[in-house]
């Protein structure tokens, strides 16, 4: 038996027009945590999708303990021991945590399924794993940090030998990481393969073996975790050095273009207070579940207010929904793009000029002039790479993905911008472009309120950082006094 437990040599993958993997190579030894690292569309996830089955390469072979073995699909991968945790959950949401992770087993004596005895061993599945998760709540009533620990559970009950993780970390409190990264700790005690792919390079760090970076689908190095460092990486990621990640000038005090006062939503926020200059970049940090999001999400009009005011340039505002925000001239780039933020099987120009159609169309006619001129500007202004406007939103980097959602909302021409995790499952050269956007918005007098889990990122962009913890502003912090160890001790009062 040779060194590698898992192999794949020479896989090539071609989409119409374009090759997704090229001669790529992959070797993975027993009970090693191995990373995948690259920008959006470098082929990291294409080559996870030929490991469990999903695309069939039109080249290459795959090896597991040095014997060929065939995925024509994913029933494939599973009977030869792979689980894979995609960064698209594929949960289904109106059953319960308890069928999703017993999901597509045979049923019981007779074809009676005895959902006691399911839940009883999906409850000790959670608890074994220190899940604080209810087995028979519906996946829907779940977070999505929750959901994501849930399919994690479920590759681990089925005892593969190699576990694929394709972000799952992205939407993961700081304790949930830890959590995580103690599951995988077991795992390798046991010989399981984990092929672990994030952005965040800290992660890999903190638990990766070797690394192997890809760029524009094929392999550029593997390097051993503890013989690299942060610049290298980078550098094989985006073929360039990087300077200036987080590109922010500096901020000269406005005027106050929206301010919150007391602003309570019974059970999860409370006596909220907070001012936004014009030009400032306002951040919001604070634990998974401290209210940032739902705030937001009452402010935009998704969810109500109970008590408080809401002021714009001086004047109360009546946010009734969202239509009532954006004609007050406030937009929400939401949390989850692909559920919320876009229509992923319609196009990229749709879903771009999704909020402005009647700049363009007057009853039954469409002004394409119009039309084109506004894409053109914007697709300019963000540099969306995308071969045609009728390209699917779908077929995107998670990137361009973000650049769409972005400018819908850009689109509309708001004085506030409300980024929910701007640069959530995107790549490092992604994120530096978006960072450079969001410093040209506010140069141009937009803005901006940004909620951000990254603690390095919401410290690099804001002017000033309001920290929440259990639905309430623990602290505001000015940009002379940010450290991560006093944003942190606010994120836990109350704790």
């Amino acid at each position: 038996m040779g060194e590698f437990t898992l192999e794949m040599r020479h896989i090539h993958k071609k989409f119409p027009g374009v090759y997704a993997l090229k001669d790529v190579c992959l070797q993975v030894k027993k009970g090693e945590v191995h990373a995948l690292l690259g920008e959006n569309g470098a082929g990291k996830s294409t080559l996870i999708k030929v490991l469990g089955g999903i695309h069939k390469p039109e080249e290459g072979k795959i090896f597991i303990d040095n014997k060929p073995v065939t995925m024509n699909n994913v029933r494939d991968a599973q009977e030869n021991g792979i689980s894979i945790i995609h960064q698209e959950l594929l949960l289904v949401s109106q059953m319960t945590v308890a069928d999703n992770i017993f999901l597509g087993e045979a049923p019981g004596k007779y074809g009676y399924i005895n959902r006691k005895e399911i839940e009883k061993k999906a409850q000790k599945e959670l608890d074994n794993l220190g899940v604080a998760i209810n087995a028979g709540d519906l996946i829907s009533a779940l977070s999505i940090a929750q959901q994501q620990l849930v399919e994690i559970v479920k590759a681990v009950r089925l005892q593969s030998r190699i576990i694929v993780m394709d972000e799952p970390t992205s939407s993961l409190s700081d304790n949930e990481v830890k959590m995580l990264f103690k599951i995988i700790e077991n795992l390798k005690k046991k010989e399981t393969i984990i092929i672990f792919i994030s952005h965040k390079l800290e992660e890999l760090f903190s638990i990766s073996d070797r690394i192997t970076v890809l760029r524009d689908g094929e392999v550029v190095k593997t390097v051993k975790t503890k013989n690299t460092t942060n610049e290298e990486l980078i550098a094989l990621m985006v073929g360039r050095k990087l300077d200036n990640y987080y590109i922010r000038d500096k901020f000269e005090k406005g005027d106050v273009v929206i301010e919150a006062k007391n602003l309570t939503r019974a059970g999860v926020f409370h006596n909220i207070n907070f001012q936004l200059r014009k030009g400032e970049i306002l951040g919001f940090a604070g634990l998974v579940g401290a209210g940032r999001t739902e705030l937001m999400s009452s402010v935009f009009g998704i969810n109500r207010i109970d008590s408080g005011e809401l002021l714009l340039r001086g004047k109360k505002v009546h946010i009734k929904n969202p239509l009532s925000a954006i004609q007050a001239g406030i937009a929400l780039v939401p949390e989850d793009r692909k559920l919320q933020g876009l229509v992923l099987k319609n196009s990229v120009g749709f879903n771009m000029t999704l909020t402005v159609l009647k700049k363009f169309i007057k009853g039954v006619i469409v002004n394409k002039k119009i039309e084109k001129e506004l894409l053109d500007r914007y697709q300019k202004l963000l540099n969306i790479k995308t071969p045609s406007y009728s390209q699917k939103a779908g077929n995107l980097s998670g990137g361009n993905q973000q650049k769409i959602v972005i400018t819908k909302w850009l689109a509309s021409e708001p004085q506030v911008l409300i980024l929910d995790e701007p640069t959530r499952g995107i790549d490092v050269g992604a994120k530096a472009e978006i960072y450079a956007i969001i410093n040209e918005l506010t140069q141009r007098g937009m803005s901006i309120i940004m909620i951000s889990s990254e603690m390095p990122e919401v410290m690099g962009m804001s002017d000033r950082i309001c920290v929440m913890s259990e639905g309430r502003i623990t602290g505001t912090v000015e940009k002379n006094e940010f450290s991560q160890e006093k944003i942190l001790a606010y994120a836990l009062e109350g704790k």
